[in-house]
């Protein structure tokens, strides 16, 4: 017989009937330190995040709103466009177009080998080169910039994550090399570097604006926010410049440049009116939109930077002071005997003899010794003066940047030998652009007008500064027609229809303390006689193809830029065609004096 548990006993076979009031573990009591601790605990943690709370929202807010915003608003650029560079007619020289900029963050760049191997080929760079780019350390990083429409297609083919485009404006240029050294260019961040670009920087590039957005994890943007600053674009600039003339003076000058076997060449056509620059033109030249391999060479404006001694071309000049203080008349006989003429322990000469000759065959001729006769006659301070009238010396007042000043001594350090190679261009330096400046004085009836880059609103003309009185202004021309005619030392000059008149100047290239048997050509003139409306100076550096002299290596290509230039400012002609070539047939070759 099996006796029932006693009431309130436990039963071992079966967890309903355990009474877990009575086991020991539950019945020690707990100490009062433990939960006093875990209540501290609790109050400690509470406080600490109200701490937090407090340090967050009140004391830091606004730097913890930045990081906030950081991480989903974003700024955007909104780029102003810049300005246009136009000719003297509007024909765009210079212009932004909206192209395509490739950018990444790095860290959400897909990790595909092979992806980013593709990219790299698209992308026209090694594979190093863009792992350098893609450094998850860095927030952003351009891979491309001012891209074609054509990579930034393909880059969007590939699907990468981590890769975006936007739209940043590029510099076009249409007249390319003909007009580089006119309007320079911009670097990827679209600031000027040479040329009007840089001139005019400040007018050009306008004011960028803002725009804050939101963007999700993709770089896609969500929404707007905040006031959009919109963007002020750049001002267009109008030169003085005609696109057709600079684009005909540097196909002249670059066809020289290869005819001669020659280093270089330049080409400056003045507006002698207005003082407008109508062409400045040099070769070699660069694609300015195309700047890979660029050279030091194909960069310099020659016109401007290149100094050289002007030789001949100073001969007018010194006639010219000669007539203006009534020591001679254009007929006055000087004696330049038979060609050699000693002088204070050296001997000047002239290509050949001319014995008694007139002040006007002086120039006609170019002969060194009459040229010196005349300036012996002069004090060194009256030349210095008049040379210095002239803008000899002195930077050129052009809004335009690398323009030099060439070199003038103080006269008071002239010696006597010093001061006769001067009267023929040796001893000083000038510019191809100071050069041409200098021969309006001879264009505008004894006046040296100031010249501009830019489009002038006027159409009467420029006011100058009077160097000589129009009476000889003339007489001078009248040399320069004779010096640039059938008997004179630049008679391939010559314009078919139209009376031209200017100097020829040849000269051995100074290196060092010497001279080398290296040359610089060149030719200055203006057209018509009469009535002169340009003036244009031609130099070719290095003509090594056997001929050398000024007036057979750049008259020809004055000849073809001015009857050209003539003919597209309307400019009538003022000479039988017929009677000028009966006159060529007849010409007697001339050598030129150096």
């Amino acid at each position: 017989m099996i006796k029932a548990p006693k009431s309130g006993a436990r039963s071992l076979g079966s967890g309903r009937g355990v009474t877990y009031s009575t086991s020991p573990l539950l019945a020690s009591k707990t100490p009062p330190w433990r939960s006093r601790f875990l209540v501290a605990l609790v109050g400690l943690a509470f406080a600490g995040l109200l701490g937090r709370a407090v340090y967050v929202q009140i004391l830091h807010t606004e730097f913890f709103q930045k990081q906030g915003e950081a991480r989903y608003a974003h700024t955007l650029e909104l780029p102003a466009s810049r300005g246009r560079i136009n000719d003297r007619s509007g024909q765009v020289l210079a212009a932004s177009v909206a192209v395509p900029s490739i950018w990444a963050i790095p860290k959400e760049v897909d990790a595909d080998p092979e992806k980013r191997q593709a990219l790299a080929k698209v992308l026209g760079i090694k594979r190093s080169e863009l792992e350098a780019k893609l450094n998850p350390e860095t927030r952003f990083v351009w891979l491309k910039r001012l891209a074609d429409d054509e990579t930034a297609a393909k880059v969007k083919a590939l699907g990468l994550k981590g890769i975006f485009q936007d739209r940043e404006y590029r510099r076009k240029y249409p007249e390319g090399e003909a007009a580089a050294h006119v309007v320079g260019f911009t670097n990827v961040e679209d600031r000027g570097q040479e040329g009007i670009e840089l001139a005019f920087q400040k007018e050009l590039q306008g004011r960028d604006g803002s725009r804050s957005v939101v963007r999700d994890r993709l770089g896609r943007v969500v929404e707007d926010f905040g006031d959009i600053v919109p963007a002020a674009n750049g001002s267009d600039i109008d030169l003085s410049v005609d696109s057709k003339v600079q684009f005909f003076a540097y196909q002249r000058i670059r066809d020289a440049v290869a005819a001669n076997k020659a280093k270089a060449g330049s080409v400056v056509v003045l507006d002698v009116q207005s003082g407008e620059v109508l062409a400045l033109a040099n070769f070699p030249s660069y694609d300015p939109g195309n700047r890979k391999n660029l050279s030091g060479e194909q960069l310099r404006n020659r016109a401007l930077t290149d100094v050289f001694e002007p030789g001949s071309t100073m001969k007018p000049f010194i006639a010219g002071l000669a007539l203006e203080t009534g020591r001679v008349k254009p007929q006055t006989l000087v004696d330049t005997g038979n060609g050699r003429y000693p002088f204070q322990g050296a001997v000047i000469s002239d290509t050949k003899p001319h014995g008694m000759i007139t002040v006007h065959e002086v120039i006609q001729m170019s002969s060194n010794i009459g040229t010196t006769k005349l300036a012996m006659q002069m004090p060194p301070r009256e030349m210095h003066e008049m040379f210095t009238a002239i803008g000899l010396g002195q930077r050129p007042q052009i809004s335009f940047p690398g323009a030099v000043s060439g070199k003038l001594r103080p006269y008071k350090t002239w010696r006597p030998i010093e001061q006769a190679t001067m009267s023929y261009g040796y001893g000083l330096s000038a510019s191809l652009f100071q050069l041409a400046r200098a021969y309006t004085v001879f264009a505008r009836d004894g006046e040296i007008i100031p010249v501009s880059m830019l489009r002038q609103p006027h159409d009467h003309p420029v006011p100058g500064i009077r160097v000589f009185s129009p009476e000889v202004a003339r007489d001078v021309r009248s040399m320069l027609q004779d010096a640039a005619g059938p008997a004179g030392t630049a008679r391939l000059a010559q314009v078919p229809g139209y009376s031209v008149g200017g100097k020829s100047g040849t000269a051995h290239k100074q290196e060092g303390r010497g001279y080398t048997n290296k040359y610089r050509s060149w030719f200055v003139g203006v057209a018509p006689i009469n009535k002169p409306r340009i003036v244009v100076a031609v130099m070719v550096d290095e003509p090594t193809a056997g001929v050398y002299y000024g007036g057979a290596v750049a008259g020809p290509v004055f000849s073809q830029v001015t009857a050209q230039t003539l003919r597209l400012l309307n400019v009538a002609p003022d000479l039988d065609v017929k009677s000028q070539i009966v006159a060529n047939q007849k010409a007697v070759p001339v050598e030129e004096s150096f």
